[in-house]
């Protein structure tokens, strides 16, 4: 079994950054914090065009899941190019094996998320949001002794109004509440943030909640 460090940041990196300015930004703070952190890729662009062929095409949900899992990968290649720091992972065992490398890996979601369709649903409500979720909690499943709190660089307090307001999709918070885990927004620009909460220990709250 894959072991995970206790203080492991799922950080969901929106797809929406593909094409934004702010991406190197992002991309130097997750390279100065080697093995704290699994980065989530978001679909973005890529996913549109699944989006888009959908209609055009008349593939259904099932396909359309696949295939935004694989428009995750795009951008997730598409990092680890520009940041030679980041290294694609597509299963628990690789991805314990980046962070114990001082390396941070970027999930490859495809493999993982097909395995688990009877908790994933192939559907558009699940995008790269609860896929973070999901993975937060999966992670601390595999490392029985860090109990049950994770943080996720993605949320806010009041998840079922981002989600009416579709900032979140609509399974997030069910995910997350699962996973135990704590979410935190970032502005898409303040990648300075990120980084702090990269290298910060976990909250003292968070510290209570393992130890129940």
């Amino acid at each position: 079994m894959a072991n995970f460090p206790r203080d492991l940041t799922i950080v969901k990196l929106g797809g929406s950054l593909a094409l934004e300015p702010h991406l190197r930004g992002w991309l130097t703070a997750l390279a100065r914090c080697p093995g704290r952190s699994i980065v989530v890729p978001g679909g973005g662009p890529f996913a549109d065009r699944v989006r888009t062929a959908q209609v055009v095409m008349g593939f259904d949900d099932r396909a359309a899941h696949h295939m935004a899992l694989l428009a995750m990968e795009q951008f997730g290649a598409a990092i680890c190019n520009l940041e030679p720091s980041l290294v694609a992972a597509s299963s628990s065992r690789c991805l314990s094996n980046v962070l114990d490398e001082g390396r941070t890996p970027v999930w490859m979601a495809t493999k993982m998320a097909l395995e688990a369709s009877d908790r994933i649903p192939p559907s558009w409500e699940v995008t790269s949001d609860s896929l973070a979720a999901w993975l937060a909690g999966f992670v601390g499943r595999q490392a029985r002794a860090s109990g049950e709190a994770r943080r996720a660089v993605r949320g806010s307090p009041d998840m079922l109004e981002l989600a009416e307001r579709q900032v979140v999709d609509p399974l997030f918070a069910r995910y997350l509440d699962a996973a135990g885990a704590e979410a935190i927004f970032v502005d898409p620009t303040d990648h300075a943030r990120a980084m702090e909460l990269l290298t910060a220990p976990l909250e003292p709250r968070l510290e209570r909640r393992l130890r129940k």
